[in-house]
Order: structure tokens, then C-alpha cells, then sequence
């Protein structure tokens, strides 16, 4: 390897930056669907000649390592015969894919007859011809019901579409033209990264380009490991539950992050078997979904690429949902348990920084904990079909963190850049018109930080001429179960909603246009959370998206800020008052003893308040290690204890699961706020200090199930 001087090794890095956002611009630039422009579901990414993620582009962060498999996948297949000017298609989810619709195309880049590097594009496609209209297909019950699938094909030789191939494709697909826009857009994507790649190998030369690359890889491999190293050892499990509505069941997701030295490993040991509909996801998906967090909570300031991924281990036992077998299905696995792994990752990080003090304020709750999409078909006289994503959904709330409250609308964790739905592009494509779109009040965690706040919108068609039928297509989770969870005492956001209000009288000139669901006067109010189903002129869609997940005790939330929150509409003066609280009036004003009711509220966290601790925190010493926002850890003769940081109270060794030390409440979900079910099997938690009632952690959790643990080593 030759050495390469600084100031060289600055500009090509910086020059490989730029080549994938050059890329991704092209993609947008071609690329006519509002999933890919608007909600940014794509991704354009660097890689080494043997297929290590070398740079990556904006995007979902979760392509990053399926991107990386399908390049040696590529590799594997054809070996020898890769020659320049050739592309390569594939989307077949046990190989590389996250799903069928997202569409892998892989670029060989050479200099001078020799293969030097590959450039990755990724779109999510409108229709690949599975069972339901577009890519999401909730009447699957095998992966041979989710349309075309390839494990890798040639689609282009010596920089020409192989028109076979592309026919075939189209003509699988309901929407064949959008379908070519995409797949071209990806082209032009990979055409500006082997242009800029080759302009770099023919400037620096290929070796020296060659060196960066493995050298910057070597960098954030090393940086990161130095990251974990300043991060204490430790044991942290997060669970969530995906809501199944055609199987009546509810699935339990369980990990387990153990922290050692500079390597961290994941066990998904405890999680639910696979499941009958598309809810599944591969190996690869899982690990994706799982790792795409650690890239903006902990590798910030660290280049991403595949030395990242070196000191991470993932096991998932097979035939379970989050490494499911052939044929299950899984068209339907990035909304679902992808989404539930990017949770998963999002709380585990939380909790390892959360056991840093000098790293605690960069954890964060749960972000936009479901993705609640809506696809929208239409199906024209005469033949023809439209179909479209509701891009609402990548306008997530953002999970409140240990310096400030989440983000409403504060997109997504794994993905920085997505953007808010547009209604009017959203319009000019579906015969549909939006209603309202809204905030909703009480739907983040509360907390002493809050979670961002989720909304809502109602569409309903505008004409019928000309059109044989209208459908939504759904596959809906977090209704029962809130998904967006919050840290260190923060409560979780809201459930979501999905419905068709049935034969309102939206169009009588005798009543006002709606602004709410509770202005809809509707025969019938239909739950549309799975399945497919059509609408018509009197018929309103709606759907709730969940709020974020909340951080600390939310009775050390400033009494001012909750008064704020009151006049602003993010929560009502009742949740003010019986989650705060403080008591407050609808126009923001404090009205009450803050401090009488406060206090009420300890008095029903503590069930043994004659508590002795073991250890007198007088004897103890403090150390720069803690369990969250409230929970601190101090020692005392060679053993280290947790302690509640309000009143100093020793709780538990830190070896041991604090949580069997504190008082604990269980109620009904509903206690954590509105539009959190009720649910016979599940249980709120609350782990709060057994002398202050300090609100140490809280959980929803199905009542036999044992407490997650939150230990060092």
C-alpha cells in the first residue's frame, strides 16, 4: 500500500462524498414518483471492488449492508463475467433485497479494462405484478404471491438495456411506465458515479484512490472502535410487539445488546416465529434495520462505511419473524419488522449512551415508531391503473432526547433526509382530494423532555367519472400496541388509526366541510388498517400516525414548558394535569398547586415506602457512569451500585437488574396517555425509586412477561 499525504487524502475523500450526492441528484432528477422524490426512499452508495461499503449516500441507512450483500452477491454469481458498460438487477429479499419493490441496480466501475470499484442504486418501484396493486402486498401468503424476483440478472451489457429484460419486467407491472422512470433514474445515477470515480482514478491514479478507500475504511472501523471503548460495558434489552390484524396475533420482537470493549453483539433469542403474511424479513433485512441507528446516534463524526459494521455481531434465530425462511412472505417487512429493528437499534443505542455521562444527552426515544402507509390505486374504464404511495408517513415525529423535546415532523432515525408528503403533487396523480391535515394533540410521549407530536389527514375521492374503482391498500401496525417507546421514565407516543368513515354526507350542501373526523357524519366508521378495500364519492380515508417516544420523568418537565405545550395544542390541559402534573387551562395559564398534584401522582408510584436500601449513600463514592436520566452509579468498597440521582437512594448492584429493586405500578395502556388502547393482555409500566417515586423507566409489556434489564458489567 503506498503512502498517500494528508492533504491528498482529504480531497479524495471528500471527492467520494461528493460523487454519491451527485448521484442521488441524477436519481431525482430522472425519477418521477413522490416515494422517491419526496419521501427520498432510494439510496446511492460506494463500494470496494470486492463490495465493502466504501461511502454512503443520503437516503435509508438500512440499504447500506443489503446494498453491500447484493455487490457480493453480484460477485459470486457472474465472477469472471463482469465487463464494463454491464449493470445488474436484483431484488430478491433471501438474497440481498429488503423487500421485493426495492429494486438493487449494481454498476462495475473499471479504469483502463480493470474493475476498480461498484456503485449501488436503490428505488422503491411502484408495481413488480405481485397479488395486490404496488410494491406492498397484504393478501400474500408466500413470497411467490410478491411478484417478479431475481437473485441477480445482466440488465445491461456494454452500456445497453437489454430490452428482454425490461420488457419482461414492465409487463409484470401495473404501472410499467413509472416503473421504467425509476429503473432509468437509477442508471443515471450509476452512469454520474462511474463518470466522477473514473475522473478520480485518471487524476490521482487508481492506486492512490485504491489506498484512501481501504485506509478510510480502516479510519471509522477505528474510530468507532474508540467510541465503544469510552462507552461502559454493559447488558441492555429493548422489546417491541408487531400487531398482525389477519392473524388475530401480536408478535413479540425481543433483542439483547452485550456491550464489550470496542465490539458490540445483538440476540434477537426470545422473538416470535415467523409470521403467515408479509410481516417477515431475512436475516440481512434484520440486521439492516437494526444497525442503520448506530450510524447518527453513535458514528456521528465518523465516516459510514463497512468499518462500521466490523465490530458489530448480530444473531437471529432462524424460521422467526426477523430471520424468516423461504417462502414466507415479506413484500410487506420494511414497514413492519424492519421498522420494529430500526426501533430495537434506536433504544439500545439510547440505553448504552444513556450509561455515559458524558454521552446521555445524545439518547434519544423511539422516532416515528410505525411507518403507516397508504397505497392508493385507481383503476381507470378502459384499462389502466395509477398507484401511489401517501408519502405523509416519512414526515415522522421525532424521539424526544436528553437535551431538547423531539422534532414534529422531525422525519426518521434512519433516514435523514425524508420529507413531508406533498399534498398537491399527491392530488395531481389520485382522483382524491386531502381534507385536513393535522398535529395531534397528546400523541407524543410525555416526558420531561416530549416526544414529538404525530398527525393526521383524511382523503376522499373527487370524481368518479371515468373511474371503475378506487382501493387503499394497507398493512397497518401500532394500533394496538403503542410502538414509539420512550427512555429513562419517558412515557410512549400514541397508537395509530386506520378507518374509512362510510356514506358521510360530505358533499350535502347542507352541512360545512369537515375539519376532523368528529365532524364526519358517517353511516359507518370501518376499521382499514389491513387489507384492501374500495371507496367512493361519500367515503373518507383517514389516518393517525403515531407520536414519538418521550425521555425522563415527565414531572421534571419544566411547569412553564407544560403550560406552553397547553396553549399550543400539544397536549390538553387533562393530560397537563394527570401526567405532569400541572394544572392548567385551556389557554396555557397555570391554575393550581402545581406541587399538591405532583405530589399526588408520587403517591401512587410507590408501593413500599419503607424501602432500606442495602448500602447508605453516604459510604458511596460517585463514578462517571449511570442507567439513564435519573439513575446514577456510585461505589463502595470495590462494588458498584445503582442509585436513584434524586434522593440518593442506593437501589440494587449494578450486576444485578435494578428494576427488581424499584416500586413498580402496572395499569392499563390508556394510563399512558389518549389513543393508547386498552388491552386485556397488556400491562403500563412504571419502575419509579421506592423513596423519592421517582419515575425511573416505564414499559408496555404483556403482563407475564419478566422486566427488560438495564445492567453493567
Amino acid at each position: 500500500m503506498r503512502d498517500v499525504d494528508p492533504v491528498t487524502f482529504q480531497i479524495i475523500k471528500h471527492r467520494l462524498f461528493r460523487v454519491t450526492d451527485e448521484a442521488v441528484k441524477a436519481l431525482k432528477r430522472v425519477s418521477g414518483t413522490p416515494v422517491t422524490n419526496e419521501g427520498h426512499d432510494l439510496m446511492v452508495s460506494l463500494y470496494t471492488k470486492d463490495g465493502k461499503l466504501l461511502t454512503g449516500g443520503v437516503g435509508f441507512l438500512h440499504h447500506y449492508i443489503g446494498a453491500s450483500r447484493a455487490v457480493e452477491a453480484i460477485i459470486d454469481r457472474f465472477g469472471g463475467d463482469i465487463e464494463e458498460g454491464d449493470m445488474f438487477l436484483l431484488n430478491d429479499s433471501y438474497t440481498a433485497a429488503l423487500h421485493p419493490p426495492d429494486a438493487y441496480i449494481i454498476n462495475p466501475i473499471f479504469h483502463e479494462g480493470e474493475l476498480m470499484a461498484f456503485s449501488a442504486s436503490f428505488v422503491h418501484v411502484n408495481d413488480i405484478g405481485s397479488v395486490d396493486p404496488g410494491g406492498f402486498s397484504p393478501n400474500s401468503t408466500s413470497v411467490y404471491h410478491e411478484g417478479f424476483q431475481t437473485p441477480g440478472l445482466k440488465f445491461m451489457e456494454e452500456g445497453e438495456i437489454r430490452d428482454d429484460i425490461l420488457d419482461t419486467l414492465l409487463n409484470m407491472s401495473r404501472d410499467p411506465e413509472m416503473v421504467e422512470l425509476d429503473i432509468r433514474s437509477q442508471i443515471a445515477a450509476n452512469n454520474v458515479a462511474t463518470d466522477r470515480m473514473q475522473g478520480m482514478f485518471e487524476e490521482h491514479g487508481p492506486e492512490t484512490v485504491e489506498t484512501v478507500s481501504e485506509q478510510l475504511i480502516e479510519q471509522s472501523e477505528a474510530k468507532f472502535r474508540k467510541r465503544l471503548s469510552e462507552l461502559p460495558d454493559g447488558t441492555w434489552q429493548a422489546r417491541q410487539y408487531l400487531d398482525s390484524k389477519p392473524e388475530d396475533k401480536i408478535f413479540t420482537v425481543d433483542v439483547t445488546l452485550t456491550k464489550e470493549g470496542d465490539e458490540m453483539s445483538f440476540d434477537f433469542e426470545g422473538t416470535s416465529e415467523q409470521s403467515e403474511y408479509g410481516l417477515n424479513c431475512s436475516y440481512w433485512t434484520a440486521v439492516g434495520g437494526l444497525t442503520a441507528p448506530i450510524f447518527p446516534l453513535l458514528c456521528y463524526d465518523i465516516t459510514w462505511n463497512d468499518g462500521i459494521f466490523n465490530p458489530i455481531e448480530v444473531e437471529a434465530p432462524e424460521g422467526t419473524i426477523v430471520n424468516a425462511q423461504r417462502p414466507a412472505p415479506i413484500s410487506i417487512a420494511t414497514v413492519a419488522t424492519l421498522q420494529t429493528c430500526n426501533n430495537l437499534g434506536t433504544l439500545t443505542s439510547s440505553k448504552l449512551l444513556g450509561a455515559s455521562e458524558e454521552y446521555k444527552e445524545r439518547a434519544t426515544g423511539v422516532w416515528h415508531g410505525a411507518h403507516c402507509v397508504a397505497q392508493i390505486n385507481a383503476e381507470f374504464e378502459g384499462g389502466g391503473t395509477v398507484i401511489d404511495m401517501l408519502t405523509d408517513t416519512f414526515g415522522g415525529a421525532g424521539g424526544a432526547r436528553g437535551h431538547s423535546d423531539g422534532v414534529d415532523l422531525g422525519g426518521e432515525v434512519p433516514n435523514l433526509v425524508a420529507r413531508w408528503g406533498n399534498v398537491e403533487r399527491h392530488e395531481s396523480i389520485l382522483p382524491l382530494m386531502y381534507l385536513y391535515r393535522y398535529f395531534v394533540s397528546d400523541s407524543g410521549g410525555p416526558g420531561e423532555n416530549r416526544g414529538g407530536v404525530g398527525h393526521e389527514f383524511a382523503v376522499t375521492p373527487v370524481t368518479e367519472e371515468g373511474i371503475d374503482e378506487i382501493n387503499s391498500i394497507t398493512f397497518g401496525r401500532g394500533t394496538d400496541v403503542p410502538p414509539s417507546t420512550g427512555v429513562f421514565g419517558g412515557y410512549p407516543g400514541c397508537t395509530s388509526d386506520y378507518s374509512v368513515f362510510r356514506d358521510t354526507d360530505l358533499w350535502d350542501d347542507d352541512t360545512g366541510f369537515p375539519l376532523s373526523n368528529h365532524e364526519l357524519n358517517a353511516a359507518e366508521q370501518e376499521d382499514a388498517t389491513w387489507g384492501t378495500r374500495s371507496f367512493g364519492m361519500d367515503d373518507v380515508f383517514y389516518l393517525r400516525y403515531t407520536g414519538s417516544g418521550g425521555y425522563g420523568d415527565p414531572l421534571d418537565r419544566d411547569s412553564d414548558s407544560v403550560a406552553e405545550d397547553v396553549a399550543d395544542g400539544k397536549i390538553t390541559p387533562e393530560v397537563a394535569r394527570d401526567i405532569y402534573g400541572v394544572p392548567v387551562t385551556e389557554q396555557g395559564d397555570i391554575d393550581g398547586s402545581v406541587e399538591e398534584r405532583q405530589e399526588a401522582i408520587r403517591e401512587q408510584r410507590v408501593d413500599d415506602p419503607n424501602h432500606s436500601p442495602t448500602v447508605d449513600f453516604a459510604d458511596t463514592s460517585q463514578t462517571e457512569l449511570r442507567l439513564g436520566a435519573n439513575l446514577t452509579v456510585v461505589s463502595a468498597d470495590e462494588e458498584r451500585y445503582t442509585a436513584c440521582e434524586s434522593c440518593e437512594t442506593v437501589l440494587a448492584p449494578v450486576s444485578e437488574n435494578w428494576k427488581d429493586a424499584a416500586s413498580v405500578t402496572e395499569r392499563d395502556p390508556t394510563a399512558a396517555g389518549p389513543f393508547r388502547e386498552s388491552h386485556d393482555d397488556f400491562r403500563f409500566r412504571q419502575f419509579s425509586c421506592p423513596s423519592c417515586a421517582t419515575l425511573l423507566d416505564t414499559e408496555v409489556a404483556l403482563a407475564d412477561q419478566p422486566y427488560l434489564e438495564s445492567r453493567l458489567h
